[in-house]
């Protein structure tokens, strides 16, 4: 791996979430506002109980792929 692609990698890992995304995204469950969780790269339904993964720079919003927060 070159130096390059180790660095996009770890800027891809720290990616902010686009504001106006964030903005717009809504718990497919509850329908209600998420709030973005920079250090596990998730973003958080609280009603749900529920985390959804950003991978690659994408969230999955899939209550299948999500990850419940009593875990």
């Amino acid at each position: 791996m070159t130096e390059n692609s180790t660095s996009d990698k770890a800027d891809q890992d720290t990616a902010v979430i686009d504001p106006k995304l964030l903005e717009i995204l809504v718990c497919p469950l509850t329908k209600t506002a998420l709030t973005y969780d920079r250090e596990n790269r998730e973003l958080i339904s609280k009603k749900a109980n529920l985390a959804f993964p950003i991978r690659n720079g994408i969230p999955i919003m899939l209550v299948d792929e999500a990850r419940r927060l009593d875990d």
